[in-house]
C-alpha cells in the first residue's frame, strides 16, 4: 500500500489543532465534559482560521496603486507611470494636493500644468483644509478621481490639513477601489503610518550635524495617512545621508520595515505588499524583523545595537516582496 505524505497545509492545521487541544486540557477546569471541550476548540479553531483569512484579505482587497517618489527631480518616465495608472491619458479624473506646499496654489497649477504637458487630460488641483475636509461638498469632488498626487513641502502642513477627516478616509476608499495615490518628497513621507517629521528630540547645535548617529528615542514621529502600515518612508535618502535616522526609527520598531527612496526615484506599490523600483538612483531597504536587537538603556547611553539587520540596495526592475520577504530580480519578474 502506498503512503501518500501529507500536504502542508494539512500538516499545519493538525499542529495546530494539537496544540490548541492541549492548551485547553490544561486550561479547563475538571468537570467539563469531552463534548464541551472539544466545542470551545472548534470555536478557537474557526475564529483562528476566521482571524488569518482576514489578516491575510488585508493587502489582497486593494485594488489600486502607490507611486512614492524620493523627491528631486520627477523623471518624465515615473509621471507617465502615474498618469497611465490613473487613466488619465483617456477618461481619468487626477487631483494634485498641494497643501504641502509653501505656495499650495502656485505648486498646484505648476504640477498640474506639468502632467497636461505629458499627456493628462483631466487634471486639476485642490486645496483642502481642516475646516472643510470633513464638508459633504469637499467629499463630492472626490468622486470618480482615478489619481490622487500629493506635492513636496512639509508633511505636517498636509496632515494639518487632512490627517483625521473624512477626506483622508475617502482617499483611503479610492485607493482600495483602484486609484493610484502618489507623491514625492512630503508627499512620499505622509504615505506611511508612522510619518517621520524631520525633527529630533535632541538636535545637535550644529545644523551640518543632524542625525549624526544611530541612536534611540531621538527622532519626531507623527501619524501619516497610514496607506502603508507596516513600513516607514523616508525620502531624499541617499542624496542627504538619512540612513542614521532610518535605521535609529527602525530599530525603535522593528516591526516595520524602513524603505529609504532616494531623489529622482520611486516605489511602485501593488497589492500593498509588491513594491518595484522605478527611476534613476536606488532604494535602501532595512529590515530588522529579525534582527538581534540589545535592550535600550536611556539612563546609561542612547546608542543603539543591533545584528542580523537586513539591508538591500535596489534600482530600477528589482521587487521587494514584504509578505514574502523576498527581492525580486527584474528577469525573474518577468515569468511571475
Amino acid at each position: 500500500m502506498k503512503i501518500h505524505p501529507l500536504n502542508p497545509l494539512t500538516f499545519n492545521l493538525m499542529i495546530i489543532i494539537l496544540k490548541i487541544k492541549s492548551i485547553i486540557n490544561q486550561n479547563i477546569p475538571q468537570g467539563v465534559t469531552m463534548k464541551q471541550k472539544w466545542r470551545v476548540l472548534l470555536f478557537v479553531l474557526v475564529s483562528f482560521i476566521l482571524f488569518s483569512c482576514s489578516s491575510k484579505s488585508t493587502n489582497e482587497n486593494i485594488q489600486g496603486y502607490l507611486l512614492i517618489i524620493g523627491g528631486g527631480k520627477r523623471p518624465e518616465s515615473v509621471m507617465k507611470k502615474f498618469i497611465h495608472l490613473a487613466h488619465g491619458f483617456e477618461n481619468g479624473k487626477i487631483f494634485i494636493l498641494p497643501m504641502a506646499s509653501a505656495d499650495p496654489e502656485g505648486t498646484g497649477k505648476y504640477q498640474a500644468k506639468q502632467l497636461r504637458e505629458l499627456g493628462a487630460k483631466n487634471v486639476d488641483f485642490l486645496i483642502v483644509s481642516k475646516d472643510d475636509a470633513n464638508a459633504d461638498s469637499m467629499l463630492r469632488k472626490l468622486d470618480g478621481v482615478t489619481g490622487i498626487f500629493f506635492s513636496g513641502g512639509v508633511q505636517t502642513r498636509l496632515m494639518n490639513a487632512i490627517g483625521g477627516t473624512a477626506f483622508a478616509e475617502k482617499l483611503h476608499k479610492l485607493y482600495r477601489s483602484g486609484a493610484v495615490i502618489g507623491g514625492t518628497s512630503a508627499g512620499a513621507a505622509v504615505m506611511s503610518k508612522i510619518m517621520i517629521t524631520g525633527d529630533e528630540k535632541r538636535p545637535d547645535r550644529n545644523k551640518n550635524r543632524a542625525f549624526s548617529r544611530i541612536e534611540g528615542d531621538n527622532i519626531v514621529t507623527a501619524e501619516g495617512l497610514g496607506f502603508l502600515e507596516d513600513v516607514i518612508i523616508d525620502q531624499h535618502f541617499v542624496r542627504r545621508k538619512r540612513h542614521n535616522r532610518l535605521i535609529s526609527l527602525v530599530l525603535g520598531n522593528p516591526k516595520l520595515v524602513g524603505m529609504g527612496i532616494d531623489e529622482s526615484t520611486a516605489l511602485l506599490v501593488r497589492s500593498g505588499h509588491r513594491f518595484e523600483v522605478l527611476g534613476e538612483n536606488s532604494v535602501i531597504i532595512y529590515d530588522a524583523r529579525n534582527a538581534d536587537i540589545a535592550p535600550f538603556d536611556p539612563t546609561k547611553t542612547y546608542n543603539l545595537c543591533a545584528s542580523n539587520i537586513t539591508m538591500h540596495v535596489l534600482t530600477q526592475g528589482y521587487i521587494f516582496d514584504l509578505n514574502k520577504n523576498k527581492v525580486i530580480a527584474p528577469h525573474e519578474s518577468i515569468r511571475k
